[in-house]
């Protein structure tokens, strides 16, 4: 049992984590927060939008966030801030520029390339391969083997 005890404590950590909680002056500001924090990812954790990490980081720009809203921000003005802050890193879904566009671009390229060869392989199995020229022995000798395979049936 005083072994289970430090075991239960541990696992119970994550439940003093600490979750902020935002008086908004109107609902739609809180929409808005909540669909904003999903879409902005954590610098530190980098596969985790701010909403769901408790990296000191994401605390704070949640906090920034929740000021920025309350000071009548358009969502626009804050991708911007943070994208201006941070990078476009920041953006789950970055705009397409030209150091983004490989991003963009990379699974269409990679579709394209794809069915570029399933093309060319199912076309290279609908023909016979042609033999190469054969000189007269070769054709000799051939034909030697032919009549004896039919002579042996």
């Amino acid at each position: 049992m005083s072994r289970l005890l430090p075991l239960l404590l541990l696992l119970a950590m994550p439940a003093l984590a600490v979750i902020e909680t935002y008086q908004f002056s109107d609902p739609a500001l809180e929409r808005r927060y909540q669909a904003l924090s999903e879409e902005l990812r954590c610098p530190k954790c980098q596969n985790q939008n701010i909403a769901d990490s408790n990296a000191p980081i994401s605390q704070d720009l949640r906090r920034l966030l929740y000021e920025q809203l309350e000071a009548g921000a358009t969502d626009d003005e804050i991708r911007q801030y943070m994208v201006d802050r941070y990078g476009e890193f920041v953006r789950y879904r970055p705009r397409f520029s030209g150091a983004t566009a490989m991003l963009w671009l990379a699974p269409l390229l990679l579709l394209a390339v794809g069915l570029v060869i399933v093309v060319m392989t199912l076309r290279g199995r609908g023909k016979p391969t042609e033999a190469a020229d054969l000189s007269e022995d070769e054709q000799r000798r051939l034909r030697a083997l032919m009549e004896k395979a039919d002579q042996d049936q």
